[in-house]
């Protein structure tokens, strides 16, 4: 029983590379989220709303400002998720170089 926790745990245990990929993979989406917000930016300001209706205006105004913003949010989670896994991957090294030079003296 108790070998079974100790191989569920080193088996969950991040690694540098785990990091990098899952860094990569985050960094790659959150540009990927960038470049479609970009688009749908500039579709929204090529095509504006032709309405005499105050209404339509401004419900249409609402979202798009809600849509463009929904997709910033969204580049904006990725690319922080990518920063803080590069982070622990850093950190990772960091403490595996300094527990090597511990064990060695």
């Amino acid at each position: 029983m108790s070998e079974e926790k100790a191989t569920e745990q080193t088996e969950n245990q991040p690694t540098p590379l785990r990091c990098l990929i899952g860094a990569v993979m985050s960094g790659g989406l959150g540009f990927v989220a960038y470049k479609l917000m970009v688009s749908i930016a500039t579709t929204f300001a090529n095509k504006p709303v032709t309405s005499n209706n105050p209404m339509v205006v401004s419900l249409s105004s609402a979202v798009r400002t809600l849509v463009v913003g929904v997709v910033a949010l969204g580049t904006g989670i990725f690319g922080i998720v990518g920063l803080g896994l590069l982070a622990l991957a850093v950190q990772l090294v960091i403490k595996q170089l300094t527990t090597k030079d511990e064990q060695e003296v």
